[in-house]
């Protein structure tokens, strides 16, 4: 047997679950992984591009807020990636993990489009809105519950399943432009003479009834998540399956409960999208923010109020990086190096909320 002491046939790190983290740790760690980022986004940016660190910060800012024009644009952006974010938080929350949010937004897309498409001349604008509304809510509830219903029946995998969907609203909603268009080279605007079912202004802005929207629904599905027997009901169901049927949850009916409303509410978005924003479907109407909001729902912990602040992070960072690019004449891979730095940093952060690292005692402090 050795003499030596048992210490020092320990690990020199031993990482740890925390079994809490104050509010306080929480922010400290955060801020930290900012400081750390922009340390080293000042040192690739000096010895790559050669520029100026804090020249390049202030674009970056600029990209935001430099005009009411840039900064109306950013919140533009943060409507339409928060509100799928707050789609995504029930689902996830019950861990059942909706990949597929950018197919469900598609499908809300294609579903208004088609409305403003067939029923723009015949239908009153409130009875026009109205079947908008109804049809991506109705089609986006569609798509999230096809892959639910499965999930409970035969217990597939949801991640690949809602994956899978994506290429298939794709693929529907890339037949449907091509018919729609005829011999036109491209879509355009829908009803561009008559407007019909354009969104009237709100603040001077077509997507001025998208920001009310999300701003109502961060706190509707907040209160949903936080104080309803349904929000308990999908917290039980994702701490375990098990325990859920042990307290009498029915957890098939739960799984597709939770997922036709995050579906709904990804139809909502795409309603938003062609209504308040665009006025025009493709396959890129969703823009990625189907891939993105689960990150936003991820950091945020399922929080919709921390939703809002992680999706301004990630909009500021996309604005930047573009502003940086145009204004260096960067290529696109620098800036958006630069704002992958931050954003690696800040995911990296939350490891060391969930763990704590534990050094090996010296062997002095052992005897």
């Amino acid at each position: 047997m050795s003499d030596k002491p048992h210490a020092l046939h320990e690990p020199l790190i031993r990482v740890v679950r925390r079994s809490e983290c104050s509010a306080k740790l929480k922010v400290a760690v955060r801020l930290a992984a900012i400081v750390l980022a922009l340390v080293v986004d000042a040192l690739f940016i000096y010895f790559v591009t050669g520029l100026n660190p804090l020249a390049v910060y202030t674009t970056m800012f600029r990209g935001t807020f430099s005009t009411a024009m840039r900064f109306s644009w950013a919140m533009r952006d943060l409507a339409s990636l928060l509100l799928i974010g707050v789609a995504l938080a029930p689902a996830f929350k019950m861990r059942f993990w909706n990949t597929g949010a950018e197919g469900q937004v598609l499908m809300g897309a294609l579903a208004t489009a088609a409305v403003m498409i067939y029923g723009g001349s015949a239908l009153p604008a409130p009875l026009l809105y109205a079947a908008m509304l109804a049809a991506a809510l109705f089609a986006g509830a569609l798509w999230g519950f096809i892959p639910a219903w499965f999930k409970a029946r035969f217990s597939t995998n949801e991640t690949l399943f809602t994956l899978m969907m994506n290429y298939v609203a794709i693929q529907l909603v890339a037949c449907c432009v091509n018919i729609w268009r005829g011999q036109a080279s491209g879509l355009g605007k829908l009803n561009s003479r008559t407007k019909a079912g354009w969104f009237p202004k709100v603040f001077d802005m077509r997507f001025g009834i998208n920001l009310i929207v999300v701003v109502l629904l961060v706190v509707l599905v907040y209160c949903y998540l936080r104080y309803s027997k349904q929000g308990y009901e999908i917290s039980v169901v994702g701490e375990s399956e098990n325990t859920a049927r042990y307290a009498g949850i029915n957890v098939g009916r739960v799984i597709i409960r939770t997922m036709i409303l995050s579906g709904a509410l990804c139809g909502l978005t795409g309603f938003l999208i062609v209504g308040g924003r665009d006025q025009t479907i493709s396959t890129g109407t969703a823009g990625g923010n189907g891939f993105t909001a689960i990150i936003v729902a991820w950091l945020a912990k399922f929080n919709t109020f921390t939703m809002a602040l992680i999706s301004f992070l990630l909009i500021f960072l996309e604005k930047g990086a573009a502003e940086i690019a145009s204004a260096y004449n960067l290529n696109d891979f620098a800036s958006d190096i630069i704002a992958g730095i931050i954003l690696f940093f800040i995911l990296g952060s939350e490891f060391f909320v969930n763990y704590r690292p534990i050094f090996r005692k010296s062997h002095k402090e052992v005897r």
